[in-house]
């Protein structure tokens, strides 16, 4: 019988109402009681790492999760992270960096309604998810979600109230857990040794472009950032209103100053290609910069944070952004 340990951090699956809404308070002990038929799978072990709303997850918070699969993975055979859904993706992401390799399964899910209640999707999404990481083909770091099992670097939540809230973005499901067995989709092959992180740079942001938007706001944000990602329009671009060429000019200051641009898209599938158009093709080559093509913006943000903790040279980090890992950018 496999040895598997449960890390609960919180979020919906673990909350219960209060006067002010729902609050997270349910215990990792109380939620395998409430999900006894999990002790027919495996051995299990239970850490309350954290109890908190999954808006209220951070960098840290990651590097806590890593931190605990560290110091427990010579003991156990595989991980299940209990987590709140509106993160989910981001933490999912991240931990496909800090941990590199895993040839243990490191599963992550939640749910939409609270174990607590008698209807609620928790019960099912933690069992298949220990269904799951009991499996001898299971490895690397997935969400199990609506019996679905996706690549970390490649989820996003796309329903605010469904079962289905999560999907694979750009990349199969790597399988489904069905009437208590895994049927796979692909086959996953981890090679290399297993490799932990610790560190992460937080100065990584985002800038939606919206028509009109200011050249101001580039410089506002590019000054708290070693890293902006701008999301465009289309297959990505910037623009440039009435022959004003304000916007470009503003990156190109903050390339002066050393700051990492990476341009990609608002368009929730098929990525970026900033060589289609005028608007995209020349300010790439004139100003090099970088473009994410059909990585997430979930796993683009944890990469550079990753990524910009370990090197800020701008060639090495060009060289790390476009070497594949875990399925996260796929040519």
């Amino acid at each position: 019988m496999k040895k598997i340990l449960l890390i609960a951090t919180g979020g919906t699956i673990a909350s219960k109402p209060t006067e002010v809404g729902l609050v997270p308070s349910i215990t990792s002990d109380e939620i395998l009681e409430l999900a006894p038929h999990i002790a027919d799978l495996c051995e299990v072990s239970a850490i309350q790492l954290m109890n908190i709303d999954s808006s209220n997850m951070s960098p840290k918070g990651w590097i806590k999760i890593a931190n605990c699969v560290k110091e427990n993975y010579e003991n156990y055979d595989g991980f299940v992270i209990t987590h709140g859904t509106d993160t989910l993706a981001y933490t999912a992401s991240a931990l496909s960096y800090l941990i590199q390799n895993s040839k243990k399964p490191v599963v992550m899910t939640g749910s939409q309604k609270s174990i607590y209640l008698e209807d609620t999707d928790a019960r099912k999404n933690l069992y298949d998810s220990f269904i799951y990481a009991c499996d001898e083909k299971a490895c690397g770091v997935h969400i199990v979600f609506d019996s679905k099992i996706i690549v970390g670097t490649r989820a996003r939540k796309t329903r605010t109230h469904s079962y289905n809230a999560f999907d694979s973005v750009d990349y199969p499901t790597v399988g489904i857990v069905f009437n208590g067995r895994v049927i796979y989709y692909l086959e996953e092959k981890i090679e290399g040794e297993t490799i932990f992180y610790d560190e992460l740079n937080t100065n990584v942001n985002i800038l939606k472009l919206v028509p009109g938007i200011s050249p101001d706001l580039f410089e506002f944000i590019g000054k708290a950032s070693d890293v902006l990602i701008i999301e465009g329009f289309g297959v990505g671009g910037i623009p440039c209103y009435d022959g004003d060429n304000s916007l470009v000019e503003k990156l190109h200051e903050l390339k002066k100053q050393g700051k990492i641009i990476i341009l990609s898209t608002s368009v929730p599938h098929e990525g970026s290609n900033m060589e289609v158009y005028q608007v995209g093709y020349e300010i790439k080559g004139n100003l090099h910069l970088l473009e994410n093509y059909n990585m997430t913006t979930e796993s683009t943000v944890c990469k550079m944070m990753w990524i910009t903790a370990i090197t800020k040279d701008v060639e090495e980090v060009e060289k790390m952004f476009y070497k594949p890992i875990s399925h996260d950018i796929v040519y």
